[in-house]
């Protein structure tokens, strides 16, 4: 990727810190506060992806519901890389496999607003509300075209 100057030999290391950082963190604060925010379903997002993770929650689920993901957050300059041709590890289509990618909850809006605020005092790293449960009797997850990618700076 520095040879095809896609990436600068510090981005690329900005961003295997950013995502060893990002695996590092646990799921420990995330999980305890479910019960206190009303959390209705919740999973990791490993390695199926964001999109297969989400399709997995829709599919057991007692109604008939799916989920519209309207923001993607990334590790910095990833969505580059993979929109640069030269890799495609399925990204922006949210089948990226991951080894730690954090938690996914569904809860009423007003209390993930109050979860996200609550976890990043907790943890000091960021929490975003990324889509939204809607009513669907094909019970499918998706990607929406106009979807966000949140270009996200780590600390490292």
């Amino acid at each position: 990727l520095t040879n095809r100057n896609i990436l600068s030999k510090e981005d690329a290391e900005d961003m295997m810190h950013a995502a060893v950082s990002s695996m590092a963190r646990l799921n420990k604060n995330g999980g305890s506060l479910m019960v206190k925010h009303h959390a209705h379903a919740g999973t990791d997002v490993t390695g199926f992806g964001i999109l297969g993770h989400a399709q997995n929650l829709m599919d057991n689920q007692a109604a008939g519901v799916g989920m519209e993901i309207h923001t993607l957050p990334c590790i910095a300059k990833t969505a580059k890389v993979e929109q640069s041709g030269v890799l495609d590890f399925q990204l922006i289509k949210g089948y990226s496999a991951e080894t730690s990618g954090g938690l996914m909850i569904c809860m009423p809006e007003d209390d993930a607003v109050a979860y996200c605020k609550e976890l990043e005092e907790l943890d000091g790293e960021q929490s975003w509300i990324i889509g939204k449960v809607i009513a669907d009797p094909d019970r499918k997850a998706k990607i929406l075209a106009d979807a966000k990618i949140l270009e996200v700076e780590m600390e490292c």
